[in-house]
């Protein structure tokens, strides 16, 4: 069942609103447009961690809960589970909020891997702050 609750939005990693240009042929939010969004967020922690560039490898365990609307506010919150020699792992979870609501609802979320890269685009040590 998925988590419906007054969520407190004031700090996600990339917050957005859900245009008619995003939609699938039923009219939902197509699924692809929000996992790239979660993929932007999950990217931003990537680069941030690594002190550099990242790339996506796996995503795993997506899950869509809820179907997203047009207009909807979408909230992209993101964890950093794991740091490895080169890779890093990052929970995101994608919310909506309806543009009349203060109630919110969680549609989907997915872990996502990354690995530091270096200019040319070979693994590297990810770079941790002293």
């Amino acid at each position: 069942m998925p988590d419906k609750q007054n969520r407190d939005l004031s700090n996600p990693t990339i917050r957005t609103i859900a245009m008619p240009s995003d939609t699938n042929p039923a009219g939902d939010i197509f699924g692809g447009w929000l996992m790239s969004q979660m993929d932007l967020a999950a990217g931003s922690v990537a680069a941030l961690t690594a002190r550099g560039r990242a790339a996506t490898i796996a995503v795993e365990g997506m899950k869509f809960h809820r179907p997203v609307k047009i207009g909807d506010e979408v909230s992209l919150f993101t964890e950093l589970l794991h740091v490895g020699r080169s890779s890093m792992q990052i929970h995101v979870e994608a919310w909506r909020r309806p543009r009349e609501s203060d109630e919110c609802e969680k549609v989907t979320e997915a872990n996502f891997t990354f690995v530091a890269i270096d200019e040319t685009g070979v693994p590297r040590r990810v770079k941790l702050e002293d």
